[in-house]
């Protein structure tokens, strides 16, 4: 390979430091997925990556690159929510249903309460979406 062509792929950034901060943002208020087996990595100049499905045999079964601060907190958000409902039907012995449908046979305060975590998460992220 050329090496000025090495050179200016080495240089290359795949997401703006604007975004990246943004980014960062969104990954520490999302952090408590980490129970839930998610982690999400800085990656430097190629973005964010979430993993997630993690086995000792096989490592990470699943992986996503964001370069983006609102589809990334779009995509916790929604890792977050179904995390929350496996949990209450879990707690609650609610067997082989979907998630929405969870989130539907929820007392209406308890589904107003997961819903309003939403805007939680915006505040502490401090970025519009």
């Amino acid at each position: 390979m050329d090496k000025e062509v090495q050179e200016l792929m080495e240089k290359k950034r795949y997401i703006s430091e604007e975004e990246q901060k943004k980014c960062r943002r969104v990954a520490d208020a999302f952090a408590e997925l980490e129970e839930a087996d998610i982690m999400v990595l800085d990656a430097g100049r190629y973005g964010f990556v979430k993993l997630q499905y993690y086995t000792p045999s096989i490592g990470f079964e699943n992986d996503v690159t964001f370069v983006e601060s609102r589809e990334m907190f779009e995509d916790l958000w929604n890792e977050w929510m179904h995390f929350q409902l496996f949990m209450l039907a879990e707690e609650n012995s609610i067997g082989d249903i979907d998630y929405d449908e969870v989130f539907w046979c929820l007392p209406i305060a308890k589904q107003k309460e997961l819903m309003d975590k939403k805007k939680t998460f915006e505040e502490k992220v401090g970025i519009v979406l």
